[in-house]
């Protein structure tokens, strides 16, 4: 069998042949140690790494199973982060909340950051890695709350990237503050549970969904309780569903000035900043 013929049982499943190219050569480069070089160069698998490959493409193709549950990671931001069913996998989308967050705290000198509801620990970590920022990372989830560990430990984020178990705010300690604090919150409203694509329903519906119809529940917790644990001037950024922005604009608007709106690159509004009035 060749790769072309992989791919193909992947297309006949109803991945795009664009994505199917682009997996075939994740699961050649994970279970048979072929890069992107030696596929150009034209070296041959052999039988068993390529019937190996044949295995996991087929049970792709007959779970939609997610890609990277398969070979275990996720690439986000130029690093590879650890992905099991107990977090969300991280979206290219969530890059823009995180080098809008990078942005501010290099600009701002600031030291110390929250990400409230850490899952993966990506957004944490990538933070970390490129600022001198002290982050805390936030989940009610323990498995999530390993998953971050691990993948800290992986980046050698030590000190740097710090994580607890919390909901929401709950266990920010007496007396502790930040000067930013991030999230990409659930914002999916359960009547879209029925629309998401079949890859989306392995991710855990503790990161994806909200109770209340309009995906605010929890914009709203976080935004009523950041007054209590911001720094005076601190900053409050989101990642945004569809069609949400304007809500969370207005939530926002009581205790927080100079709110910015970033698009991502399909122009939809994907995160939303503001500073603390004080």
């Amino acid at each position: 069998m060749s790769i072309q013929e992989i791919v193909k049982i992947l297309t006949d499943s109803g991945i795009e042949k664009q994505e199917a190219d682009v997996e075939v050569k994740m699961l050649i480069e994970h279970f048979a140690g072929y890069g992107v070089k030696e596929i150009i160069m034209g070296k041959k698998l052999d039988s068993a790494k390529l019937a190996l490959v044949r295995e996991k493409a087929e049970l792709r193709a007959k779970t939609h199973w997610p890609i990277q549950h398969i070979i275990g990671f996720a690439d986000f931001m130029g690093e590879k982060f650890i992905v099991n069913p107990s977090v969300l996998i991280p979206r290219d989308e969530t890059e823009f909340l995180v080098r809008c967050a990078i942005e501010k705290i290099n600009k701002y000198n600031l030291k110390k950051a929250l990400d409230v509801g850490t899952g993966s620990g990506c957004i944490a970590c990538m933070i970390a890695k490129n600022t001198d920022c002290q982050i805390i990372g936030l989940d009610i989830s323990t498995d999530a709350l390993n998953t971050a560990l691990d993948n800290a430990s992986r980046l050698n984020l030590f000190n740097k990237a710090i994580f607890r178990k919390s909901d929401i705010f709950s266990n920010v300690k007496p007396g502790e503050s930040f000067d930013i604090i991030v999230s990409n919150p659930p914002y999916i409203p359960p009547s879209e549970k029925a629309n998401i694509q079949k890859e989306v329903t392995f991710d855990p519906e503790i990161a994806l969904f909200t109770k209340d119809e309009k995906g605010l529940e929890f914009y709203e917790k976080i935004i009523a309780g950041a007054p209590e644990v911001l720094n005076k001037g601190g900053f409050l950024l989101f990642e945004l569903g569809i069609n949400q922005s304007e809500y969370v604009k207005e939530l926002m608007s009581k205790n927080f000035e100079e709110i910015e709106i970033t698009k991502d690159l399909a122009g939809i509004d994907r995160v939303i900043s503001g500073k603390l009035i004080y």
